[in-house]
This record gives structure tokens, C-alpha cells and sequence, in this order.
């Protein structure tokens, strides 16, 4: 069976090259403005990727060359900020969505795209707790809810696909395979690799409806 993609049916999931941003575009930014969103969201992910999404913002604004109060103007929180440059790095993760929705073995293509998110999920150190929060909040105020519910749209249509040819458990919600995907990223983040192997294959063999879970490496 081929893969249907479900997402690009829906007109807030993705963009060319990433996901989407939430911030409005009505009016054209002048070209400073420009310049300094994007010298903060290049120096903020290389903070973020060198130390975590801890990392001192004072510390990122000193680095790009601007005073606090600049970056605040543009990120009011931690948050806003963490939001936009995971739309920035979203770019591998969509294309591998794009590859992985032409398999055709919907099991295959679900566990494919939770390995997937699985490392996109651990591209900073800390980076799941916010987004595990915000994904059980729900709060339409975070920045970080938006993404999170990209994500969990994505993982939908692979889980759909699965569960459609009878490989997955029909109880089983995108939701729950996002917060567990999450929690084996935070673990392998903690450098506890054997412990993410086994939660990764407890996980399979909790949604798989097949009698043998097939081993993941």
C-alpha cells in the first residue's frame, strides 16, 4: 500500500523547507529587522546545539552583536525564541517525512518516522521537557504548542496508515506516540542509550498488534 500524506491536505502544517511560522507577515519588516532575526536565530541554534536550550540569552544577544533588549523585542521568552529556531532546523526532519511517506509498509514508515522524530527531538540537550510540557498543556499562549501539534499531525498520518492495514492498535493516538517518542529522546539525551533501546522496543510492542515485535536496532 502506498502511503497517502493527510498533512499536506491541511493548509497550517508545513511550508517548503520547514515548519511553519506562526508569526504574522502582513506588513513587510524593514531590512535591520531582517538582518537581526536572523543573526539571533543563527547564533540562538548554535548556543542551543553547543550548550542546551538553558543557554544564557544574554549570552546569545552579547555573541550577535545586539543588546538584550533587541532580542526581547524579536523573542519576548524563551520559549518564542526556542519556537523559531525549531522551525529553522525543521528542514531534515520534513525532507525525511517526505522520503518516508513512499514506503510502502505502513509499519515501516511509522517506525521509520518515529526514529526520525526521535532525533530531531534530541537536537539540543533539554529540548524535550519544554516540548512534553507544552504538548500536555496545551496552552494556545506557549510558542511551543504550535510546533508540537505540527509534529503530532505529521506523526498521525503515519500512525493512521498503520493502523488502516491492521498493524497498529486502534486506541493507540498520534498524541501518545509523541509524548513516548519524546521520553526515549530525553532518556538517549541523558546518555543512557541501553535504557533508550529498551523503552524504544516496549513502546513498539505496546501499539504493534502483531504477536512479535520486530527488534529495532
Amino acid at each position: 500500500m502506498k502511503v497517502v500524506s493527510t498533512v499536506s491536505k491541511h493548509p497550517h502544517s508545513l511550508q517548503q523547507g520547514g515548519l511553519i511560522s506562526t508569526e504574522a507577515t502582513s506588513r513587510k519588516p524593514r531590512t535591520d529587522v531582517i538582518r537581526n532575526r536572523t543573526v539571533i536565530l543563527d547564533t540562538a541554534q548554535r548556543h542551543f546545539q553547543q550548550h542546551g536550550i538553558g543557554t544564557s540569552l544574554d549570552a546569545i544577544a552579547k555573541e550577535a552583536g545586539i543588546g538584550p533588549g533587541t532580542l526581547y523585542r524579536h523573542f519576548p521568552t524563551r520559549e518564542a525564541l526556542l519556537a523559531a529556531v525549531l522551525q529553522l532546523h525543521s528542514q531534515e526532519l520534513v525532507a525525511r517525512r517526505a522520503t518516508l511517506i513512499q514506503i510502502a509498509d505502513p509499519d515501516e514508515a511509522l517506525q521509520q518516522w518515529l526514529g526520525a522524530l526521535e532525533d530531531y527531538l534530541n537536537a539540543f540537550s533539554g529540548l524535550p521537557e519544554p516540548l512534553m510540557a507544552a504538548t500536555r498543556a496545551s496552552a494556545p499562549d506557549n510558542p511551543l504548542t504550535y510546533p508540537c501539534d505540527q509534529l503530532i499531525t505529521m506523526t498521525d498520518e503515519f500512525l493512521q496508515a498503520a493502523q488502516v492495514q491492521g498493524h497498529v492498535r486502534t486506541e493507540v493516538q498520534s498524541r501518545d506516540l509523541f509524548l513516548a517518542t519524546a521520553a526515549v529522546a530525553w532518556i538517549r539525551g541523558e546518555g543512557s542509550t541501553d535504557d533508550a533501546r529498551r523503552l524504544r522496543t516496549l513502546i513498539q510492542s505496546g501499539y504493534d498488534r502483531s504477536d512479535t515485535t520486530r527488534s529495532q536496532p
